[in-house]
């Protein structure tokens, strides 16, 4: 019999039985994923653990959304790698929190909404760039050192690194013809774990980087210099990770929303996402966001509610404590081989489908998107890149739908009806619409199809009455609205508005 409860302020009904399971299964699947992305940054491994504890529990606690699960992602992790090889772990730490503190105020001051503003072709770009940065990352897998340099792996180790990849990839990506009840990479891991022990094979294991022995997280002060110029050191990791996370985090609610078909509370997740890195950094977390993959496997298992995400994050601190030593053991070559196909599934394969169909400015800020993620491994500095291009594109194709119908009516009053948006980029434009020494004694223009919008367009429709004022000829705007009105009043520019006895558009 199914059980239902309400938790944490969320009216929906609760299956006991498919958020355990649910919370189980998402689990099993972070475990790798931190333990990788730790290892690629060259954090201790237990340090991506303890991420995937604090960010998966406050976050399915305090999050936007029930059915999101957060962790020690590589999306962040990506961002921090500089730091950690320039200043070690403690820097690291102080800028995760100050990324916390960051991501509270976007949240606090509701400017999760922003994210509306990236357009497609950069998603496109910077989720295939991520893939690729994910794809190349664990190549270090396949190297070993010896004398103290580091070299390709050959002979033997390399041919049963490279068999047990395949193996791994091959469950994963056939094992849910027979069943979708387990997922595929737990299975994977399990199957090639098993292998390895039973056979004895000598391979590269989790206890090969470092140990993953310990406790619960306890409270730790980052040993840093903590003054200005520390600040000025970490503020900028702190924040492209504050707005990676923010980015991936949003994205995911906003994925998670078209396939439940419920609504996330974007500001919400910003200030949890904020909460969690703030404790990472004071407890020996790595931080992280929303985790597209988990979110997906905890959909798809059924879940609907924040229980699963509170036992996936229990589960983990649970194999912290006491299940070390059975971790320690996996063969890395499973987790290579499932980060692999987190890879291949990330990347966008429809956008090679519709590459054909989309428009060349399109294409150009997808591949620069992804460039820049791939060769610079900043993924904030390639969305704001991207978004950038794409908004100039924007203006620039708005700039070219200005025009003007032109008239004289029996008074013999000149009508100017413009249409389009009038705005720093159509102000050119527009000034070339009228002949002012032409034109009669009265002109008329009329904004009914058109809209002043910035400074640069008040500036315009300044400078055109000014020139016909120069010669004793008279304005009229008309069908002004009443925010237009408002940026010309508090710009001090004084025109003659034409009263509309219809639309009543500019009564006071």
């Amino acid at each position: 019999m199914k059980q239902y409860f309400n938790l944490f302020d969320f009216t929906q009904k609760v299956d006991y039985k498919t958020e355990i399971l649910a919370g189980f299964t998402v689990a099993m699947t972070m475990i790798p994923e931190s333990l990788s992305f730790a290892i690629l940054a060259g954090f201790p491994p237990l340090v991506g653990l303890y991420a995937a504890f604090i960010m998966g529990l406050i976050t399915a606690v305090f999050g936007g959304r029930p059915g999101m699960v957060s962790g020690g992602a590589g999306a962040t992790v990506i961002v921090l790698i500089a730091l950690m090889k320039s200043n070690g772990l403690e820097y690291v730490f102080a800028a995760v929190a100050l990324a916390g503190v960051l991501q509270i105020m976007v949240g606090v001051f509701k400017w999760g909404k922003f994210i509306r503003l990236v357009p497609q072709p950069v998603m496109f770009g910077f989720v295939n760039g991520l893939a690729v940065v994910i794809f190349m990352s664990q190549l270090k897998q396949f190297k070993t050192v010896v004398n103290g340099e580091t070299v390709w792996l050959s002979g033997s180790p390399m041919f049963i690194m490279l068999g047990l990849v395949a193996l791994t990839i091959a469950i994963v990506i056939l094992f849910p013809r027979i069943t979708k009840a387990i997922p595929a990479s737990l299975v994977a891991i399990i199957v090639v774990f098993g292998l390895v022990l039973g056979l004895g094979i000598q391979t590269k294991t989790v206890a090969d980087i470092a140990s993953i022995s310990g406790g619960f997280p306890s409270f730790h002060l980052p040993n840093i210099n903590w003054n200005l110029e520390t600040l000025q050191l970490i503020f900028p990791y702190s924040l492209i990770m504050a707005s990676v996370g923010l980015t991936e985090g949003l994205l995911t609610l906003n994925l998670v929303d078209e396939l439940t078909g419920t609504k996330g509370n974007g500001n919400r997740e910003c200030i949890a996402q904020g909460s969690a890195n703030i404790v990472n950094g004071f407890f020996f977390g790595m931080g992280g966001c929303p985790m597209i993959a988990q979110t997906l496997v905890n959909i798809s298992a059924g879940s609907r509610a924040r229980l699963s995400g509170i036992i996936a994050s229990l589960t983990i601190l649970v194999i912290i404590l006491f299940g070390a030593p059975v971790i320690e053991k996996l063969p890395m070559a499973a987790l290579v081989g499932v980060m692999f196909m987190v890879a291949i599934g990330t990347f966008e394969w429809a956008s090679f489908r519709i590459i054909n169909k989309m428009p060349k400015h399109d294409i150009f800020v997808g591949i620069t998107v992804a460039v820049i993620t791939i060769f610079m491994h900043n993924l904030a500095l390639a969305v704001l890149i991207g978004v950038i291009i794409s908004a100039l594109v924007f203006a620039w194709e708005s700039a070219k739908r200005i025009r003007a119908r032109k008239y004289i009516d029996d008074n013999g009053v000149k009508h100017y009806e413009i249409f389009g948006p009038l705005f720093f980029g159509s102000t050119m434009g527009f000034m070339e619409k009228f002949d002012v020494l032409d034109d009669p004694k009265e002109i008329i223009i009329d904004f009914k199809e058109s809209k002043i919008v910035d400074m640069s367009a008040i500036d315009a429709v300044n400078k055109i009455t000014e020139r016909y004022a120069k010669i004793n000829k008279t304005v009229r705007l008309y069908h002004l609205s009443d925010d237009c009105r408002l940026l010309l009043k508090n710009a001090n520019i004084i025109v003659d508005i034409l009263e509309d006895p219809t639309y009543k558009v500019t009564a006071d």
